[in-house]
């Protein structure tokens, strides 16, 4: 008798191993939003910069890839819709859109998506795949998130990323390294006692 874990199979994501029902999928999207709103005040302002360093970059992707693109997308787009009406929970407990960061909110929408997609790829099953799921994740909010910083401050494209892109990397590649640890741990753990 073999003591490995059999490995989780493709075209399933973490929330596909709850029940699937309408009520589940109500609760795992406001779970999503609410996660992400409560990581975003964990910011930290970095000088220089109107976007703060924040959780919430962590907890997009982190929904994305556990919950999948379409509940992803929809946890995400809850989280900014709300954000946009007045729920203070964008980073720092602001609100609307009419602020330099907000393209980076929009980027988180886009980069859930596309990690839920590859997360029904297998993308969160192991250590290497999952750091080239939260490279690209990071790299779709930061495509959306600079330009729109520009755009909404007047700055030069090299000024966004210098104020926008540069003083978050170090900050990026920890994040990484926690899902690159949570996530193929999760299927590791549920294999064993699958």
């Amino acid at each position: 008798m073999s003591t490995a874990a059999a490995p989780a199979r493709t075209g399933v994501v973490l929330a596909d191993l709850l029940p699937s029902s309408r009520v589940r999928d109500i609760a795992l999207v406001a779970g999503g939003a609410a996660l992400t709103g409560i990581a975003a005040q964990i910011a930290v302002p970095v000088p220089g910069s109107p976007v703060p360093v924040s959780g919430q970059t962590f907890a997009a992707l982190l929904v994305g890839t556990a919950l999948g693109a379409r509940l992803g997308f929809l946890s995400l787009a809850l989280y900014a819709v709300a954000g946009m009406a007045g729920v203070p929970w964008f980073a720092q407990a602001t609100s609307g859109y009419a602020m330099p960061s907000f393209g980076y909110i929009l980027g988180m929408l886009l980069a859930a998506t596309v990690v839920g997609a590859l997360a029904r790829r297998g993308a969160d099953r192991s250590v290497p795949r999952m750091a080239g799921t939260m490279a690209l994740g990071s790299l779709i909010i930061y495509a959306v998130g600079v330009p729109y910083l520009a755009l909404a401050t007047g700055m030069t494209l090299s000024q966004a990323v210098t104020a926008g892109l540069v003083p978050f990397l170090i900050g990026d590649a920890l994040k990484a390294a926690l899902a690159m640890g949570l996530l193929p741990t999760a299927w590791k753990v549920i294999g064993r006692k699958g």
